[in-house]
């Protein structure tokens, strides 16, 4: 991302307050829109509206869909790993083994652990 894209709070963004759509027109605050960028409409100095062009708009769209698709093979990558990892359960006797396992007595090292130890 360079400077001209970076994401900036609202409060940094160029504010008019809503009674200049009244007064500009929507014209007016639309030309502000394309000097600006972005516009922050305020009501009585308190932020209500961003006014953002739609392909701004589409872009932000698009960048959350795409994160979110990254997101979504993340887990489906490591969904598969786990699936990989966990399939030895399916195989038959892999109950009688993991109930051989908790049946071994716990070789502690002759110390004791309880609470937030164990």
């Amino acid at each position: 991302m360079n400077a001209a894209t970076t994401p900036k709070p609202a409060s940094a963004l160029p504010q008019t307050p809503a009674s200049d759509v009244k007064k500009l027109g929507w014209r007016g605050v639309m030309k502000l829109v394309a000097k600006n960028g972005k516009v922050l409409v305020t009501n009585h100095k308190q932020p209500e509206a961003v006014i953002l062009p739609v392909e701004e708009y589409n872009r932000i769209l698009q960048l959350l869909i795409d994160a979110g698709e990254k997101d979504r093979a993340v887990v489906e990558q490591l969904r598969r790993k786990y699936d990989e990892r966990l399939q030895w359960l399916d195989e038959p006797g892999a109950g009688d083994m993991l109930d051989s396992l908790f049946n071994k007595p716990l070789d502690l090292g002759g110390k004791i652990f309880t609470g937030d130890e164990f």
